[in-house]
């Protein structure tokens, strides 16, 4: 199966279990892994053959920010579930939060979760 790659796209949202970091917001960030057959975008360079990946973007930065979760989890869960009801051209998807700057005292780069869903 093919597959159209997003990464590393940067928001600002309100998620976390503290109430702190809803209200002041922080930093984060999203991968996506969608697959989906690409052939026929690609011999007849039709983008109506294919996934618009700044649609995807859009959407997705509606989740993130305009939405609030105390779960990165629950973020993600979103993400995939909107992905896979807006695009019937994708088959299945991964897709990666990373929260760079969670709010503990040790430092590191950051916490991230990954999920796949299809449609099975």
């Amino acid at each position: 199966m093919d597959k159209m790659v997003l990464r590393r796209m940067e928001y600002y949202g309100y998620h976390g279990v503290f109430e702190e970091e809803r209200k002041l917001g922080q930093r984060f960030y999203v991968d996506l892994e969608l697959a989906l057959d690409l052939q026929q975008a690609g011999v007849n360079d039709d983008l109506t053959q294919t996934v618009n990946y700044a649609e995807v973007h859009e959407l997705v930065k509606g989740i993130v920010e305009k939405k609030s979760f105390k779960l990165i989890e629950a973020l993600a869960e979103h993400i995939a579930s909107a992905v896979l009801d807006t695009y019937t051209r994708v088959d299945a998807l991964t897709v990666r939060v990373t929260k760079p700057h969670p709010p503990f005292d040790v430092h590191f780069d950051g916490v991230t979760v990954e999920l796949y869903r299809s449609r099975k």
